[in-house]
């Protein structure tokens, strides 16, 4: 099997109740995760896109928090029709949902390239940016 096209991460990390940064799970991270595989699946993506579950992806007073890979694009979803709108426009129509971008200066968080350039699994043994 080719790998996947896309990954789509969905925070799903759990903290206190009370918690100042806030929790995805708190705000209805779990549930929007199996809409989001429900989405894959009505449109004939499997296999070729993949909802993940994530830990903490560090844009917790944004969450539920959700990011596209290989495009580095993060959301902050807030209801079922969020996740059909992120799915019909940028999973299947390749554009970028802008009302529901996370506002960092850059579409991901300063350093997360570098981080993702240095990991040894980032690209096969051989091959260079």
């Amino acid at each position: 099997m080719p790998p996947f096209k896309r990954h789509i991460f969905i925070c799903e990390n759990e903290r206190e109740p009370g918690n100042p940064k806030g929790c995805c799970m708190e705000r209805g991270a779990g549930p929007l995760r199996e809409l989001f595989k429900a989405e894959i699946k009505r449109h004939g993506l499997v296999g070729e896109v993949r909802a993940n579950r994530a830990g903490c992806l560090d844009a917790c007073e944004y969450g539920p928090t959700v990011v596209v890979y290989p495009d580095a694009v993060w959301y902050w979803v807030g209801s079922p029709q969020d996740v059909k709108e992120i799915v019909e426009r940028h999973i299947v129509g390749g554009e970028v949902v802008e009302r529901l971008l996370i506002p960092f200066e850059a579409s991901s968080p300063p350093g997360l390239q570098e981080f993702l350039d240095n990991l040894p699994m980032a690209r096969p043994k051989g091959e260079t940016s």
